[in-house]
This record gives structure tokens, C-alpha cells and sequence, in this order.
């Protein structure tokens, strides 16, 4: 069975010391999740054609 391309990014991300979580450990079934960030909170979603947008 071959490795899934997020494990295998993960994988690849922690064997360089970067924190690092799939979209599914993100999202947790949600095409939208917000996050915080110096008093800001930016919205990243996943689109329809599975690519990643993060706004303000």
C-alpha cells in the first residue's frame, strides 16, 4: 500500500523540525476554520478543487 501524499508531506515537514498536521487533523471534517494571529483572526478553506485559500 502506498503512502498517502499527506503522510508522506508530513513526514517530510517533521523529519525537518517543522510542526506539522494534515488538513484532515485541521479541518476535522470542516471546509473552513478560522485562526488567530496577533489579534487577527484569518480564515482558511478548502476549496472545490481541493486547493487551500487563507484570508484576512
Amino acid at each position: 500500500m502506498a503512502a498517502l501524499p499527506e503522510a508522506v508531506a508530513k513526514a517530510e515537514a517533521q523529519a525537518a523540525g517543522l510542526p506539522s498536521f494534515t488538513t484532515e487533523e485541521l479541518f476535522n471534517g470542516a471546509t473552513e476554520i478560522g485562526i488567530a494571529h496577533q489579534g487577527l483572526t484569518y480564515r482558511l478553506r478548502i476549496t472545490r478543487q481541493g486547493k487551500l485559500v487563507l484570508n484576512k
